[in-house]
C-alpha cells in the first residue's frame, strides 16, 4: 500500500513539475518564434499565429547583428565588447580569489579570522554605493594610486578593475569555505614532504577546487555579461567599448516601435551564457555546494 501511495505522490510531482516547466518557458517560446516573424506581423498578430500560418524570415537577425533600417542597429561590435569585458572580468576574480581563500583556509597568521568576517561583510555593500567613489578614483586618484583618465578602449579597464572588486568578496567566501573542508591531511602531508605553499596550491589544491572554480566562474559570467550599470557609467556607452546591454537598451529605435529587433535580440544576448553553461553544466551543480559541507 505504501508503496502504491509512494508511486502516485512520485507521479504527481512529476506532472506539478511538467506543468511548471511547460509554463515557465512558454512565454520563451513565444519570444523564440516572434524573432523569426516578420516586422508587420509581429506588431499585428500574437506569436501563436505562426502556428497555423508559418512564415519565417531572418531579416530581423541580419537587421540586428548587422544594422539597418530606422533607429539603431549592429550588435556585432557590441559582442565582442562584451567579450573583452567579460572574459578578463571572470578570470582576474577568479585567480585573486584562489590565493586569498588558499591563505585564509591554510596559512595562519594574525588577524585571519578578522580579516575572513571583514571580508564576508563586503558581501553587504550595495553595487551602486561604490560607482560614485570608483568615477572619483578614476578621475582624481587616491593616495597612491593616480587618476585613469581613460579613454576609448582604455575604458575597458575600469570596467575589469570594478567587476573584480564587486566580485572578490564572494569568491573569497565561497572558496575559503570549500577549500577550508578539504582534508587537512593531505595538505599537511604535503607540506611535510617538503612542498611549498605554491606547489600544494597549484598540484593538490587547484585540481580538488575545480567545481568551486566553475560554480563561481559561471556566476560571475552571467552577471557581468548581463550588467548594465557598470558597463554604461564606466565604458563611457560608446559603440567602440560599451557592450551588449547598451546595445539592446537601444534596439527598440528612437519611439520604441521597433519590436521585432528586441526579439531577435534577446537571443542573440542570450547565446553566448548558455553555451558557457551547457559546457560546463558537470561542474555547475557541484560548485554550487562548495562548502555546504564538509569532508
Amino acid at each position: 500500500m505504501n508503496g502504491v501511495r509512494e508511486r502516485l505522490a512520485s507521479r504527481a510531482l512529476t506532472a506539478v513539475a511538467v506543468l511548471i516547466a511547460v509554463l515557465w518557458t512558454t512565454p520563451t517560446l513565444g519570444l523564440l518564434l516572434s524573432s523569426f516573424r516578420p516586422e508587420e506581423e509581429i506588431k499585428t498578430t500574437g506569436w501563436w499565429t505562426l502556428l497555423g500560418a508559418p512564415h519565417f524570415t531572418l531579416d530581423n537577425y541580419r537587421e540586428v547583428l548587422a544594422g539597418g533600417g530606422n533607429g539603431s542597429g549592429g550588435l556585432a561590435e557590441h559582442l565582442v565588447n562584451s567579450v573583452v569585458i567579460t572574459v578578463p572580468s571572470v578570470l582576474f576574480p577568479l585567480v585573486l580569489a584562489l590565493l586569498a581563500a588558499y591563505a585564509l583556509a591554510w596559512i595562519d597568521f594574525r588577524g585571519r579570522d578578522a580579516l575572513l568576517v571583514g571580508v564576508f561583510a563586503l558581501q553587504a555593500v550595495p553595487l551602486q554605493m561604490a560607482l560614485v567613489p570608483l568615477l572619483r578614483l578614476f578621475s582624481q586618484g587616491w593616495l597612491f594610486l593616480p587618476a585613469w583618465h581613460a579613454t576609448g578602449p582604455a575604458r575597458f579597464g575600469q570596467v575589469w578593475f570594478a567587476h573584480t572588486a564587486f566580485a572578490l568578496p564572494f569568491a573569497v567566501f565561497l572558496l575559503h569555505n570549500f577549500l577550508a573542508g578539504l582534508p587537512r591531511d593531505l595538505v599537511e602531508a604535503a607540506r611535510v614532504d617538503g612542498a611549498s605553499h605554491g606547489t600544494v596550491l597549484l598540484r593538490i589544491v587547484l585540481p580538488l577546487a575545480r567545481p568551486a572554480l566553475v560554480g563561481f566562474a559561471v556566476i560571475q559570467f552571467v552577471w557581468v555579461w548581463n550588467d548594465l550599470l557598470v558597463a554604461l557609467t564606466l565604458s563611457g556607452g560608446t559603440a567602440e567599448t560599451a557592450p551588449l546591454t547598451v546595445g539592446l537598451a537601444d534596439l527598440a529605435g528612437t519611439y520604441g516601435d521597433q519590436w521585432q529587433r528586441l526579439t531577435a535580440g534577446a537571443f542573440v544576448a542570450a547565446l553566448v551564457p548558455l553555451l558557457v553553461f551547457l559546457a560546463l553544466r558537470r561542474h555547475f551543480a557541484r560548485g554550487l555546494l562548495a562548502g555546504s559541507v564538509k569532508g
